[in-house]
C-alpha cells in the first residue's frame, strides 16, 4: 500500500515539474511580485540555513543524540553525498542559465552578496541543490523521527520556495530537485534496511 502511495505522489509531482517547465517564466514573475522586506529577511534566513555544510551537520548530531538511531549517520551521509554528486553532475550536464541571468527577475544586493560566489562557481540552474539536499534527508527523517518529519517537510519547502523568489530558480528547478533529493534518499534507507551496513560499522566501533 504504502509503495503504490509513494509511486502515486511521485508521478504527480514529476507530472508537476514538467507542467511548471511550461510556465516557469510566468510562475517566477509572480513570486518576484510578492516580495517585501520582511519577506526578504526571513526567506534569507532559510536560504542561509539550507546551506549543505549547517544541513549535514545538524542532522549528524541529531542522530548522534540516539544511541538506536546511530546506524543512520552513514546512509545520511551517503545521501548527502550522493545528492551533491548527482545535483553537479546534471547541472554541468544541463546548463541551464538561472532566472536573473536570462533578465527574467531581479536579484536582491542581499541575496546575491551571500550567494555570489556559489553563482561564479557553479553558473547554472537545474537541479537546485538545496531542494535536493533537504528532500534528500527526508526519507530517512521519516523513518526515525517521525513526528520531527512534518517540521522538516515546512523546512524543506520554504527552502525551496526561497530559491524561487530570489530568483535564483525556476519551480521546476526545485521541483525536480525535491523528487531527485527523495529518490536518493528512498534508496539509501532500502539499502540500509537490506544491508545493514550503517549498523554494522557501528557495531564494530563499540567493540
Amino acid at each position: 500500500m504504502k509503495k503504490d502511495v509513494f509511486i502515486i505522489v511521485l508521478s504527480l509531482f514529476i507530472i508537476l515539474t514538467i507542467v511548471s517547465f511550461l510556465y516557469d517564466s510566468f510562475i517566477i514573475r509572480g513570486v518576484s511580485a510578492l516580495r517585501n522586506s520582511p519577506l526578504d529577511y526571513m526567506l534569507l534566513g532559510f536560504t542561509f540555513l539550507s546551506n549543505v555544510v549547517i544541513i549535514f551537520f545538524f542532522l549528524t548530531t541529531l542522530f548522534l543524540w540516539g544511541e538506536n538511531k546511530r546506524r543512520w549517520i552513514l546512509p545520511l551521509w551517503m545521501t548527502f553525498l550522493l545528492s551533491t554528486l548527482f545535483s553537479y553532475i546534471l547541472k554541468i550536464i544541463i546548463q541551464r542559465p538561472r532566472p536573473f541571468q536570462k533578465g527574467l527577475v531581479t536579484v536582491l544586493q542581499i541575496t546575491f552578496h551571500f550567494m555570489r560566489n556559489n553563482f561564479n562557481t557553479w553558473n547554472f540552474s537545474f537541479p537546485s541543490l538545496q531542494a535536493v539536499v533537504v528532500f534528500a534527508a527526508m526519507p530517512i527523517l521519516s523513518k526515525e523521527f517521525k513526528k520531527f518529519r512534518y517540521i522538516w517537510l515546512i523546512f524543506a519547502c520554504l527552502v525551496a520556495f526561497s530559491r524561487v523568489y530570489f530568483g535564483a530558480h525556476y519551480l521546476s528547478d526545485v521541483l525536480a530537485g525535491g523528487v531527485i533529493g527523495y529518490i536518493l534518499g528512498y534508496f539509501v534507507v532500502i539499502s540500509e534496511e537490506k544491508y545493514h551496513y550503517g549498523k554494522k560499522i557501528i557495531e564494530k566501533i563499540k567493540k
